[in-house]
């Protein structure tokens, strides 16, 4: 095991693209964590200063349009994208290699219907819908994660799915039918532990892109009004006119860290794609 995880690190190091991603997505966890010990002043507390205060001394990034510290409403944001984000994407990864699973091995008319359903999830517009779900259930952090999860699923099953296609008429798997195996100690017994690289590589994938639109809801006032995120300090800045008035530092800052936070785990993915697929680090 140590041996394997000295390999991994050895081929993912080689990337410093991926080096980075990984350095901060640390940064973030590890603010995320320690957030009650580490914000300056009470991210929910008005008035601590003036509204709308520039950087300076006492507040490094300011005040928003109510007095909050921004500084303190950064680091607990960071709290929600992650959670959002790593949820969501776990949530549709597992849903997407059930069915990839599943519609791989079995083929036929499962695997005709399934990809019929794939494709028209594939084909609805996410945002419009996400947004008429939101309304329907009600603006909460967590229908954002079993919405995001529901609908993230299709691409990890096709991807799924055409790893089980080359995998199932393998020599090992004839060999486990020959002996009498069944269909479900196939499916989680020996085509699973090899897909499990492409399941690990999905989930941080789709991390990124669910922090996105996490924010992208919340900007448009269809998330957790509630609850501190970095899109929601963006929809509050444009609302309360802060960034007509010249006051960038209630929109910069969040838009920064959402921009940096999706980066990193978009480098940390290709960097797990570079350990795993050895036609890439041909390349």
């Amino acid at each position: 095991m140590i041996k394997k995880m000295s390999n991994f690190w050895k081929q993912f190091s080689k990337s410093k693209i991926a080096v980075l991603g990984l350095a901060i997505v640390i940064a973030f966890i590890f603010m995320a964590i320690a957030a009650p010990f580490i914000t300056p002043y009470d991210p929910k507390r008005t008035f601590i200063a003036p509204p709308l205060s520039p950087p300076n001394s006492k507040h490094w990034l300011g005040t928003d349009d109510v007095g909050r510290d921004i500084l303190s409403l950064i680091i607990y944001g960071s709290r929600v994208s992650l959670l959002v984000g790593l949820l969501a994407s776990a949530v549709g990864t597992l849903l997407g290699t059930i069915i990839g699973l599943f519609s791989g091995y079995f083929g036929g008319i499962l695997d005709e219907l399934l990809m019929r359903i794939t494709d028209i999830f594939l084909i609805v517009p996410f945002l419009p819908l996400a947004i008429m779900i939101m309304y329907i259930f009600g603006p909460s952090i967590w229908n954002v994660v079993l919405l995001f999860g529901f609908l993230g699923w299709p691409t990890a099953a096709r991807q799924i799915r055409s790893q089980i296609l080359s995998l199932k008429e393998a020599p090992f798997i004839e060999a486990a039918r020959a002996i009498g195996a069944g269909d479900m100690h196939i499916i989680f017994k020996h085509l699973f532990p090899c897909i499990i690289g492409v399941v690990i590589a999905n989930v941080i994938g789709r991390t990124s892109f669910a922090i996105m639109a996490e924010a992208g809801l919340a900007f448009l006032g269809a998330s957790d009004p509630t609850v501190i995120s970095w899109g929601l300090m963006m929809a509050y800045a444009q609302s309360s006119g802060a960034v007509l008035l010249g006051a960038w530092w209630t929109i910069v800052p969040p838009g920064f860290c959402i921009t940096l936070l999706s980066c990193g785990f978009s480098f940390l993915g290709y960097g797990i794609n570079l350990v795993l697929n050895p036609r890439l680090r041909r390349h």
